[in-house]
């Protein structure tokens, strides 16, 4: 009697409610669908960014009366959010730059563009990370989407640094590129921080000189802007030129 209650309870290989394998299947399925869902929502909230552009612009709100709006106390971390929240909406940092100089000077225009640039930046590594790194972490397996996820992981403040310095390349492009990667969050913090700080003075020199076209500072700043355009231009010509030779081989 004993034995045939111990036959009974133990569980079978036909019961597919006690099947061991079945809850790791759930498990292997639910964190794909959430980690698609999370980057579904990625793509909504910039496209949200990007679309909110429509109603309002923040190069218009920085040089329209910002200052005279508000307290003196609140307009720099004021201008250093609206700066951040332009460069998640997609709007190019030269612009942003450009106001900055124009409205603060060379000191002010450059340490708080600096400031909205990294900001913005950190902003877009969280989401970045939160919402879309698991679920493209499968197409990182590449032999070349490898390697470059391996240097990232491996040497992250070199990379996000020359990232930051290499003229033409997209700022938000770079931002999302590291999340998605296994770079950490401190390297790529202060290579942001360090690394934007040439592009960001060269873009605010020059609109804070723009009314002495002849001075030292804007010629210097403008020729500067000219050569980060050409090495942008060559840099586009070489990749398609590669492309072209990978294709014809």
């Amino acid at each position: 009697m004993s034995a045939a209650l111990t036959t009974s309870a133990a569980p079978t290989a036909e019961d597919p409610a006690e099947d061991p394998a079945e809850p790791a299947a759930h498990d292997g399925r639910h964190p794909a669908r959430a980690a698609r869902w999370r980057f579904g929502l990625l793509v909504l909230l910039l496209g949200a960014c990007a679309g909110s552009l429509l109603l309002w612009s923040p190069t218009d709100l920085l040089s329209g009366g910002l200052a005279d709006r508000m307290p003196g106390y609140w307009f720099a971390p004021l201008f250093t959010l609206v700066y951040a929240v332009g460069t998640l909406a997609f709007v190019p940092r030269p612009a942003l730059n450009a106001v900055a100089g124009l409205l603060l000077g060379i000191q002010q225009g450059v340490l708080l563009a600096v400031l909205g640039t990294t900001l913005g930046a950190v902003m877009a590594f969280a989401l970045g990370r939160g919402l879309g790194r698991e679920a493209l972490r499968p197409y990182l397996r590449g032999k070349v989407l490898g390697a470059l996820d391996r240097r990232f992981t491996d040497q992250g403040f070199r990379s996000v640094l020359v990232l930051r310095l290499l003229p033409g390349l997209p700022f938000q492009a770079g931002n999302y590129g590291a999340a998605f990667s296994g770079v950490r969050f401190l390297p790529f913090l202060f290579a942001t921080a360090i690394g934007v700080v040439p592009t960001t003075a060269v873009y605010v020199v020059a609109a804070a000189s723009a009314d002495q076209p002849g001075s030292a500072a804007f010629l210097v700043s403008a020729g500067v802007i000219g050569l980060l355009v050409l090495g942008s231009l060559v840099g586009l010509w070489r990749a398609a030129a590669a492309r072209r030779r990978a294709q014809a081989g």
